[in-house]
């Protein structure tokens, strides 16, 4: 096999750019998940900083080349900080009518468009419920416009390769991913050593992808279809070692290590649902940390499982979406009332009902603050990034095991699925777990309290002389025995309720970033704190007096929160819901705050977020 040398002709300019967004799209069996991840995976190695947005159809098999079934995966690179996976797009790589349909609308006016050319023909038209061929119809000139045929160049790259016509061309996406790597001035060998990896039982399949990737590179090369080619320099990230990670890797990797500082095993139930299916086909990977994975035949099998595997001692977590999280319910209150250390991760998405499966949301605030019956306060944390997953994970199992509590980790599918670079830490950054079974039956009941957590004793089921009952059943104080009697239950509850606030005492205070007072305050919480921190950055640096507060806390909520509102003339919190952080704000601490609502399945954009903080900043009169 010939030496492929990648070097940019000298007929072609070569231009530094700091950052770039991109996006491949098509049917769900074009392999654009695997083509983004490739280019993101090879941009990292670069050195660029890089946010990731996969975009997933929801149903698993609509008709190929029709709008229901597009596939999107968009990818944020720069050589500055990334906050968010970008807003409009800078090259879209179409591979159909019905991706280009759905995409387009995100396109920046003259940037990169790159189509499958030959799957315009009338019937791909119909099928995307397109009355003309926008490659014809002159809709796209306001776009640099490259059709190509990369189903007829696939096969003729691949013409010796002796695989049917079928599986030539599923390669088409590597060959626009190889235009992609000549394009953007990147290496193809870490997707060379990939694709030798994925298929190497396959050995057709491993020479068929090379030569698809590169004779996409090729391509680019010899027909001079670009006349610029990019370099966005690496980013200045702080040393250490860094690898790219999902939100849900990351809880799962945060679990495993919170189970190792607190020396306890790692026990997770879960029903598969999307998008929170992931943590546990990546927990399954972890058998030699003596992680324990159970798939059960249900929601509450799901939870109550992870209760009892809590009661015998373990690390229990368990993870799930929104309509489970309905289901659980019940078992949720039950863990309150038993007060056991039990994690429950609400992955969010699209509702209600089966809803919006694949798409993104954070409607559950209201669901996970109070959607259980009667007084069942449980803590609440929400995870920022999808880096932030892995320090959420292990703060939410350390309240756990300190004060005796079943928790509640808040992330969506935005975060899920997403990816950005994650430096490894080491052991001695993250704090330590203390866990003390109580072995001593001298003095022992099971609802004797820590004076400062209120936390009750941990005690393993068999322990000699530690016999004891808890249940759903309310317990009389300290001795644990059933009890109907009312003003103990008053007791019990204003006790649960009361542990759960004095967690407020070793949660840190809130941050201000920018302005420590003035005229406007943006707070967030979850998924937004990316595109609101790059939008308040933005406008800081046009000179606009304003800051941001994230919330990691949501029950309780930092101490200082009150104090910090009160210095701002108007607060604003936008969320992709209608108002449920909102809700309780205003009723919290009696602040007239707005709300910035989106409901749509999909992040904010930073321009929408910005127009918001203008309108508020001139007192609602139109911004020139």
């Amino acid at each position: 096999m010939s030496t492929f040398v990648e070097t940019v002709p000298a007929r072609t300019k070569r231009e530094v750019i700091d950052r770039a967004v991109i996006r491949f799209a098509g049917d769900s069996g074009d392999g654009m998940q695997v083509t983004g991840s490739q280019f993101t995976n090879t941009v990292a190695l670069y050195g660029n900083d890089i946010a990731t947005f996969p975009d997933y159809p929801a149903e698993i098999r609509a008709p190929a080349g029709t709008i229901p079934g597009v596939s999107g995966f968009q990818l944020h690179f720069s050589s500055n900080e990334v906050y968010t996976p970008g807003d409009a797009v800078d090259a879209l790589i179409a591979m159909n009518p019905a991706a280009l349909k759905v995409n387009l609308a995100d396109l920046k006016a003259n940037g990169i468009l790159i189509v499958n050319s030959d799957s315009f023909q009338d019937t791909d038209l119909r099928k995307a419920q397109m009355e003309s061929n926008p490659l014809e119809d002159h809709s796209l000139d306001k776009y640099r416009l490259f059709p190509v045929e990369l189903e007829r160049l696939t096969r003729l790259a691949l013409e010796e390769v002796k695989i049917d016509a079928k599986a030539k061309d599923r390669c088409k996406n590597f060959f626009a991913l190889g235009m992609c790597y000549w394009l953007y001035n990147r290496s193809m060998e870490p997707t060379v050593r990939w694709i030798e990896e994925k298929f190497q039982s396959k050995p057709l399949l491993v020479e068929a992808n090379k030569l698809a990737l590169r004779a996409g590179y090729s391509y680019c090369e010899a027909t001079e279809a670009f006349q610029i080619s990019y370099e966005i320099p690496p980013a200045h990230l702080s040393p250490g070692l860094y690898r790219s990670i999902s939100g849900n890797q990351a809880l799962a990797l945060g679990f495993v290590t919170a189970a190792e500082k607190a020396g306890l095993t790692l026990f997770q139930g879960s029903y598969p649902i999307t998008p929170a299916s992931d943590i546990l086909h990546e927990l399954s990977h972890y058998k030699d940390f003596g992680v324990i994975t159970f798939q059960a035949e249900d929601e509450i099998a799901a939870i109550t499982s992870a209760i009892g595997a809590a009661y015998a001692g373990a690390l229990a977590i368990t993870t799930t979406s929104g309509p489970g999280m309905a289901l659980k319910t019940e078992a949720m209150g039950l863990a309150v009332a038993v007060e056991i250390p039990l994690v429950i991760c609400d992955i969010q998405r699209g509702g209600p009902s089966t809803g919006l499966p694949t798409k993104t949301e954070q409607a559950d605030l209201l669901q996970a603050l109070f959607g259980r019956n009667s007084e069942a306060p449980i803590p609440v944390l929400a995870a920022s990034s999808p880096a932030d997953c892995f320090w959420t994970a292990v703060e939410a199992s350390r309240i756990a095991v300190k004060y005796m509590v079943p928790v509640i980790v808040l992330s969506d599918g935005y975060l899920a699925n997403g990816a950005e670079p994650w430096r490894i830490p080491s052991s001695s950054e993250i704090p330590p777990i203390p866990v003390s079974f109580v072995k001593d039956p001298e003095g022992f009941f099971p609802y004797k309290r820590d004076p400062k957590t209120l936390a009750r004793p941990w005690a393993i089921p068999g322990t000699p002389g530690l016999e004891h009952r808890i249940g759903g059943i309310e317990k009389q104080d300290v001795v644990g025995n059933i009890s109907y009697e009312p003003l103990n239950h008053e007791k019990m509850v204003r006790t649960r309720a009361a542990k759960v606030e004095a967690i407020a005492q070793d949660i840190p205070d809130v941050t201000v970033d920018g302005d420590q007072k003035g005229d406007l305050l943006v707070i967030s919480w979850g998924s937004t704190g990316g595109s609101i921190a790059a939008a308040v950055k933005a406008q800081r640096a046009r000179g606009t007096k304003i800051a941001h507060v994230h919330l990691r806390h949501l029950n309780p909520l930092p101490r200082n929160l009150g104090d910090v509102i009160k210095r701002f003339r108007k607060v604003l919190v936008p969320e992709l819901n209608m108002g449920q952080l909102l809700w309780v704000l205003r009723a919290k601490y009696l602040v007239d705050a707005e709300g910035l609502n989106k409901i749509q399945g999909r992040p904010f954009r930073q321009s929408e977020l910005e127009d918001k903080f203008l309108e508020m900043l001139s007192n609602g009169e139109k911004v020139q």
